[in-house]
């Protein structure tokens, strides 16, 4: 079994960009600028939002942080997003979800300028990310490709797996490994809450990629011997002998299904380091296509 650190390739990601940055700046180009806009005081949400303003400080990026009330209107919100999409000292932002219930999340997405939406959520971003053209690619997916890339995991013809079937993760990430090109050309099966003998397309995954957000879901004997795991659950789950209170739990039971895999992510320390770092990589995308 070989670990798959994600927290080691962000690091160096996060090098390259930041030497990207710093040949700018020689250049007397301005750094790329990322802005967040963030509604309410959703813990998770502002832990998330504070990791990525201080990873922009980081790798030599300008950052902004919106924040705005929980009981702001749609309207109110739509012209701040807005306001972003004329600001041409803004190469990229985004809106961190989820939104309170009385906005409609869909309208706020389609509201962003497709050339700084750098979460990749537009339907314009997403429909050439299908397509394979150039575009936004959304940041946890983006993550995968670029781990199994850097780790040299072959997929071309491979059977991949990916459990749920979320937008922001796992239709993309399905498109993905189904294209033609780098860390793609493999079959992709999609399993979800609906599917019936779930356990036996899990078992016939070569690559298994899970986003379903049940902690400790996928048990060794639900895979197959070499089997690649990519756990992209991330669950609080409580536990009083820890300091803080609770511990983070992947899709995946880590301890049982590591003998079995060839390569797998630890939850956390796999994908989750990797999205931020994507999200840094796009911001230099969106910098170089609103110059």
């Amino acid at each position: 079994m070989k670990l798959i650190d994600g927290k080691k390739i962000a690091l160096k990601i996060k090098d390259e960009i930041k030497d990207q940055v710093y040949k700018m700046i020689e250049l007397g180009e301005k750094p790329p600028h990322l802005a967040a806009v963030i509604v309410g005081n959703d813990g998770a949400s502002l832990t998330y939002v504070g990791s990525k303003v201080k990873s922009c400080k980081q790798v030599g990026f300008n950052s902004t942080l919106i924040t705005l009330p929980e009981n702001i209107s749609e309207n109110e919100l739509l012209y701040e997003v807005d306001k972003l999409n004329k600001n041409n000292d803004i190469d990229g932002f985004i809106v961190q979800l989820p939104l309170p219930k009385h906005i409609d999340e869909n309208k706020v997405t389609l509201s962003i300028n497709p050339n700084k939406d750098v979460d990749g959520f537009h339907p314009s971003n997403f429909g050439k990310m299908a397509l394979g053209m150039k575009s936004f690619i959304p940041a946890t997916p983006f993550g995968i490709i670029e781990l199994l890339d850097r780790y040299q995991i072959k997929t071309s013809g491979k059977h991949t797996v990916v459990i749920g079937r979320s937008s922001i993760v796992g239709r993309p990430i399905s498109i993905l490994m189904n294209s033609k090109g780098k860390s793609g050309d493999s079959t992709v099966t999609v399993v979800h809450s609906r599917t019936k003998n779930i356990k036996d397309y899990i078992k016939s995954a070569d690559i298994l990629i899970s986003a379903l957000g049940v902690p400790d879901f996928v048990k060794k004997e639900m895979v197959k011997d070499g089997v690649v795991v990519i756990d992209v659950g991330i669950t609080r789950v409580i536990d009083e002998n820890s300091e803080k209170g609770y511990v983070i739990k992947g899709d995946v039971d880590f301890e049982s299904v590591k003998d079995k895999a060839s390569y797998i992510t630890p939850v956390p320390g796999g994908v989750g380091p990797m999205t931020i770092a994507m999200l840094l990589k796009n911001t230099l995308l969106s910098r170089s296509i609103n110059s």
